[in-house]
């Protein structure tokens, strides 16, 4: 049954909101369970659809799963002798599921991945995957529909050069370099906090990675790997996510469990146009300026700089905010889509390439809107509390791949927000 939000506007967020475990990190790791024979425990797991997504595929697998929702706990039971196929039907709704491809490999010896599917904000591809996982020794092609990987002598280290420093491609070529023969060296790494994540929870399985969180990274590939219990680390993006709700909404939120030093960039971006951020014991604080916030520009990069997955909060936050500003999206050329649903709230902004030039108006209107992929919905939300009236956001679906009962911790900060059935063709 599809759903929707209907938000009324007027809301000025105020209390404590918890983050828990980053969803760009608890997927990975799940994949990276295959790599060890034995019974891996995961903890601060998000209660999320795409954790349950992962779960399946892992059974499918052959793995024994048990996922605790509300413990935010996953145990994962892995077996000798392992499936190489990752079918369809699972992959086109999890994109993160290309993340078993290393794994897999290095593991079996041959991969049957297909195709991914996932949010609808730009081409992706997987050319640097195939690209590092053929250095270490694997020959893959693509044929009806699915990502061919097989290294019937094994994987070997080798040298492998990232053209652009690829999260996805990072993750592969690191779990399945860490059971190749030899020395692994990936350069133009990716640099996320999440990439270091797995490179922790690897050497807790007893691998051997140094220089995660760098440019580059260096592995050692070892024989076998253990069964390990492994926190996963809190979730940044959702942190910056409610950092900008405080901020647009004129608030008072404090992010427990959100680190600051993940969102430096992002952080200093409000605490420039007039908000108040400050780091506390659990977590950081941030106070939204009295009257309209400022505009700021963006330019989503590669970690460490400004994540492209929040820039849908930049421009629900610039189309409030006093002033002009240009938001630039260097990553995924689809992630405007938001742009014209903000335009049904009556935002001013107009894409030209890459850009989006917002002029920012004192209120925004409400009306029905769709949301298109995890962070757009999210910010969509966001965009209802600062509007007069009501706002539907249908594709609740969508937010509920990346964000723990949403609707909930919102009205826990004081939102009229309510989840309900989505029963028209819009909004």
């Amino acid at each position: 049954m599809r759903e929707r939000f209907r938000v009324s506007g007027g809301a000025s967020l105020r209390g404590q909101v918890r983050v828990v475990g980053a969803k760009n990190s608890a997927l990975k790791l799940m994949a990276g369970t295959l790599l060890a024979v034995g019974r891996t425990r995961l903890t601060n797991v998000p209660n999320i659809v795409d954790v349950t997504i992962m779960a399946e595929l892992l059974r499918r697998l052959g793995c024994d799963v048990d996922w605790r929702p509300e413990d935010g706990v996953v145990e994962i039971g892995v077996p000798e002798r392992i499936g190489h196929r990752a079918d369809y039907e699972l992959v086109r709704a999890l994109r993160a599921s290309i993340c078993v491809l290393g794994p897999l490999i290095a593991r079996v010896g041959e991969a049957d991945v297909a195709v991914p599917g996932g949010d609808a904000i730009g081409s992706r591809g997987l050319d640097l995957h195939a690209e590092g996982l053929e250095a270490l020794g694997a020959k893959v092609h693509v044929a009806h529909g699915y990502l061919i990987a097989a290294a019937p002598q094994g994987l070997h280290g080798a040298s492998v050069h990232l053209e652009f420093p690829s999260v996805g491609a990072t993750e592969n070529v690191l779990m399945a370099s860490v059971l190749a023969t030899g020395h692994t060296r990936i350069e133009n790494a990716a640099r996320e906090p999440e990439i270091a994540d797995i490179a922790e929870f690897l050497v807790s399985m007893g691998a051997h990675v140094s220089g995660a969180g760098t440019s580059t990274i260096e592995i050692d590939g070892v024989d076998a790997l253990h069964a390990t219990e492994y926190h996963v680390v809190p979730d940044r993006i959702a942190a910056g996510s409610w950092a900008f709700a405080a901020a647009t909404t004129r608030g008072d939120v404090e992010v427990v469990g959100g680190r600051a030093e993940h969102l430096e960039i992002s952080l200093d971006l409000l605490a420039g146009a007039g908000s108040t951020v400050t780091v506390t014991p659990d977590g950081f604080r941030v106070v939204g300026p009295q009257g309209r916030p400022c505009s700021v520009d963006v330019a989503t990069l590669p970690y460490p700089g400004f994540p492209t997955d929040l820039q849908p909060f930049a421009l629900t936050y610039n189309a409030v905010a006093d002033g002009s500003a240009m938001i630039t999206e260097n990553l995924f050329e689809a992630r405007f889509r938001t742009v014209q649903e903000l335009a049904r709230l009556g935002a001013d902004a107009r894409i030209d390439g890459h850009h989006v030039m917002v002029h920012g108006v004192p209120l925004l209107s409400g009306a029905p809107v769709e949301a298109s992929d995890i962070r757009a919905g999210a910010a969509l939300v966001v965009a209802g509390l600062v509007a007069d009236g009501v706002t539907t956001v249908s594709g609740a679906h969508h937010v509920d791949r990346g964000y723990d009962r949403f609707e909930r911790q919102l009205q826990g900060l004081g939102a009229d927000v309510v989840r309900e059935p989505d029963d028209d063709l819009y909004g």
